[in-house]
C-alpha cells in the first residue's frame, strides 16, 4: 500500500494539526477536517481512502453516524473512534458499526501511530485475501474449463445445477481427466467459495497417517505428536473438502469417514473433544467403487452416502473435438510462462495427436506441450516433435488384441480378468527390473494403488508369468 490516504475528523485544532504532521512524515496523505459536513464533502470528492480517524463529538453531528457513512462508502476501510467521553454504549455502537479501534482521550500518540499502522496492515492482508479469491473464483468459473464437445457439456451443466448445494458429490473418472479441477469448480461456484477448498490424496499418504491428516490429533497422542494439530476436517470447515482416490481408504477409516458423514461431528486422534463438522464433501476415484464394494473392498453405506450425486468426468479419447482447443489453451499457457513464442500445429501432427488415445488424458496432452514448448521454443509443432510410441498407442490398437479361449462349459469372468491384470502387473515389473516407481509410470497408475496391488495380489519377484 503506497503512500495510503488518512482521513482525519477532529474538532480540536491542535490535535488535528499534530496528526497531520506525524503522518505526513510517515509519507501518508493526510486530509483533515473539523465537523462531518467537511468530512462527508471529502467522502464524497475521493474515491478511495485507506484509514479515517473520526472524534464521536463533532459541532454538527457525531462521528459514529460519519463512521456508518465511511463503512458503507469504503470497502474494508479500518475507522479508529476516538472521544473524550467514554461511555460503553458508545463503544458498543461503534464496535457494531465496524470501528477497528476505539480510544478515549487524552492518549498516547504512539500507541495511535501503532494501531494505525496495524490497520493498515490488515487492510492490506483483506485486500490481498478478497484478490486470491476472486482470482481462485474466476479461474474456476465454467468458461475456464476447456471444452465445447457433448460429453464435457453435459458435465459443465451438472456442476451449474449441483454447485449451490449441499449435497456430496462423487466425480469418477480416469486418471489425468480434470476431476480436481471439476471440484473447484463446484466449490468456487457455491454459496461456500469465500471458505477454504482443503484437497487431500487418500492414496498418497500412509492409511497410519491419514487418520491424523483428516481429524487432527493433540500433542502426546503418538509418537511424534509433539504438538496439537488441525486435520483437513477442521480446516475446511463452513467450506469443502476434497477426498481425492477415495477408494484406497483403508477399512478402518471408511468407518470413521461414514460416522463423519452421519452424526456431523469427530474426535481428533487422542481426543475426547467433539468437533462439529460443517463441510461440503466432494469425493474423486478412478476405480469403479461399485465393483469394489461387490468385492468387499469398499463400504456398502459409504459407498451410498458418497454417491448422492454422481458425476464422471469423460476421458479425453471420448471428447476428441476438445483436443485443438486444449491444444492452443495449453500452447498460450506456456508461450506466457515461459516467454517462448509456439505459433501452432502442423495439420499432418493435429492428425496424429488427433488419433492417439490419450492414456494420460489432459493431464498428458499438458505434459506433452509442455515437453515440445521446451524443446522447440518457437515455430509450429509438427510431426518430428511426436514421441515414437504415439503411433503404437492410437486408439483402436491401444489394449492390443487379447486371445482368449473360452472352453465349451465357460469361464469365469472375474477370475480371468484377475489373471490378465497380474499378467499385465508382472510384466511392467518384469520389464522394470521391479522398479515399483517405473512399473507404475508404465501402467500409468498412481505407485501407492500399484503398491498396494502388489500387496493385495500377494505378487512378488520369483512369480513367474
Amino acid at each position: 500500500m503506497n503512500h495510503p490516504k488518512i482521513l482525519v475528523v477532529d474538532d480540536e485544532q491542535t490535535l488535528r494539526a499534530a496528526m497531520f504532521r506525524i503522518f505526513s512524515r510517515k509519507e501518508y496523505n493526510v486530509i483533515t477536517t473539523g465537523n462531518v459536513r467537511e468530512a462527508e464533502s471529502v467522502i464524497t470528492s475521493n474515491s478511495e481512502l485507506d484509514l479515517a480517524i473520526v472524534d464521536v463529538k463533532l459541532p454538527d453531528g457525531s462521528g459514529i453516524d460519519l463512521l456508518a457513512t465511511l463503512r458503507q462508502k469504503y470497502n474494508n476501510i479500518p475507522v479508529i473512534v476516538l472521544t473524550g467521553f467514554a461511555s460503553i454504549d458508545v463503544a458498543v455502537k461503534a464496535t457494531k458499526l465496524g470501528a477497528f479501534h476505539f480510544m478515549t482521550k487524552p492518549f498516547n500518540i504512539e500507541e495511535l501511530i501503532s494501531i494505525v499502522e496495524k490497520a493498515l496492515s490488515h487492510k492490506m492482508l483483506v485486500s490481498e485475501n478478497s484478490s486470491l479469491k476472486n482470482k481462485l473464483q474466476s479461474k474456476y468459473q465454467f468458461d475456464n474449463i476447456i471444452g465445447k464437445s457433448g460429453p464435457i457439456e453435459a458435465v459443465l451443466n451438472m456442476i451449474e445445477k449441483v454447485a449451490d448445494t449441499d449435497s456430496t458429490i462423487l466425480v469418477t473418472g480416469e486418471s489425468g481427466t480434470g476431476k480436481e479441477l471439476i471440484a473447484k469448480a463446484i466449490h468456487y461456484n457455491s454459496s461456500r467459495r469465500d471458505k477454504a477448498f482443503i484437497p487431500i490424496n487418500c492414496g498418497a499418504i500412509p492409511s497410519e497417517l491419514l487418520e491424523s491428516e483428516l481429524f487432527g490429533h493433540v500433542k502426546g497422542a503418538f509418537t511424534g505428536a509433539i504438538s496439537n494439530r488441525q486435520g483437513r476436517f477442521e480446516l475446511a470447515n463452513k467450506g469443502t473438502l476434497f477426498l481425492d482416490e477415495i477408494g484406497d481408504l483403508s477399512p478402518n477409516l471408511q468407518v470413521k469417514l461414514l460416522r463423519v458423514l452421519q452424526e456431523k461431528h469427530f474426535e481428533p486422534v487422542g481426543s475426547a473433544k467433539t468437533i462439529e463438522s460443517d463441510v461440503r464433501i466432494i469425493a474423486a476415484t478412478n476405480v469403479d467403487l461399485s465393483k469394489a464394494v461387490k468385492d468387499g473392498r469398499f463400504r456398502e453405506d459409504l459407498f451410498y452416502r458418497l454417491n448422492v450425486i454422481p458425476m464422471t468426468v469423460p476421458s479425453l479419447r471420448s471428447r476428441r473435438e476438445d483436443i485443438p482447443l486444449l491444444l492452443e489453451h495449453f500452447i498460450q499457457k506456456f508461450n506466457k510462462n515461459r516467454g517462448i513464442r509456439i505459433e501452432g500445429v502442423q495439420p499432418a501432427a493435429l492428425d496424429k495427436l488427433m488419433q492417439y488415445a490419450w492414456p494420460g488424458n489432459i493431464r498428458e496432452l499438458e505434459n506433452f506441450i509442455e515437453r515440445v514448448s521446451i524443446l522447440r521454443k518457437e515455430g509450429i509443432i509438427e510431426i518430428s516433435d511426436i514421441p515414437y510410441y504415439f503411433e503404437d498407442n492410437k486408439e483402436q490398437t491401444f489394449l492390443g488384441e487379447l486371445s482368449v479361449d473360452i472352453p465349451e462349459n465357460g469361464i469365469d469372468f472375474n477370475t480371468a480378468i484377475a489373471a490378465y491384470e497380474n499378467q499385465l502387473i508382472l510384466n511392467a515389473l518384469k520389464k522394470t527390473g521391479w522398479n515399483r516407481n517405473q512399473a507404475a509410470l508404465l501402467l500409468r497408475l498412481n505407485r501407492t494403488t500399484l503398491v498396494e496391488k502388489i500387496k493385495k495380489k500377494g505378487l512378488h519377484q520369483e512369480a513367474t508369468l
